[in-house]
């Protein structure tokens, strides 16, 4: 029996997703009758373990209000901003509000990776219960990988046994998670996700390899993927 392990959850939902091309951020397109975020958020609001989720948002955005589970006690509202890294410090910050600690798990997950499986997430919880980072799902690489020049040529072919793709959630204690996304932004480091900031502050997040149809929607032919 995995062992109960307490977390937050953090979705960054703040994004337009341009590359979709659609009338409205990704997160709201719809998927089996429900939007993606809807999806998303399921994935997590039945689970035990679950202390709470903040959903950061853009400020004036007129999808969220419109949906059954804004109401739900368990989710909380922050104000988003224009990048992931801020939409998520205005997340744990929120956290902080409602009396989350410095060593409580938090998730963070993608709106628009509606597709987590069950299995994945009790696997990521208690594979990372004790660890003293934490760590993010992950699937190793399949294809052969080519490093290309500013020309767009092949400049080698990569060793794809030393190269996974990075998934959510990510997982991590909100107090050493804060300061790294905080300290990376005020030195203009380049943060792509949760696990970036956290390297630079000098950690080693540990894999755990989860299931490739943990998508998340880009583009068009994602979505189509999804409902077939």
């Amino acid at each position: 029996m995995n062992p109960s392990v307490p977390f937050w959850v953090v979705i960054p939902a703040a994004g337009v997703g341009s590359r979709m091309g659609a009338d409205r951020p990704k997160q709201y397109l719809s998927l089996a009758g429900k939007t993606l975020i809807e999806h998303t958020l399921e994935c997590f609001l039945g689970h035990p373990d679950l202390r709470g989720l903040v959903v950061s948002l853009a400020a004036q955005d007129p999808w969220w209000p419109g949906l059954a589970c804004a109401g739900h006690p368990s989710i909380h509202r922050a104000e988003g901003g224009k990048e992931r890294c801020d939409s998520v410090l205005a997340a744990l910050l929120k956290l902080n509000e409602l009396g989350a600690g410095s060593r409580d798990w938090v998730l963070v997950h993608d709106a628009a990776r509606p597709n987590l499986a069950a299995n994945d997430l009790e696997r990521l919880l208690s594979e990372l219960a004790h660890d003293e980072v934490g760590g993010l799902l992950a699937v190793p690489a399949r294809d052969t990988l080519k490093r290309v020049d500013a020309t767009g040529r092949v400049a080698e072919t990569l060793d794809r046994s030393l190269v996974w793709h990075a998934f959510t959630p990510q997982m991590f204690r909100l107090g050493p998670l804060q300061r790294a996304l905080a300290d990376a932004m005020v030195a203009g480091v380049t943060i792509t996700d949760e696990a970036s900031a956290m390297e630079w502050a000098g950690h080693a997040p540990r894999l755990i390899e989860g299931r490739a149809d943990n998508i998340k929607v880009t583009r068009p032919e994602d979505l189509a993927w999804l409902k077939r």
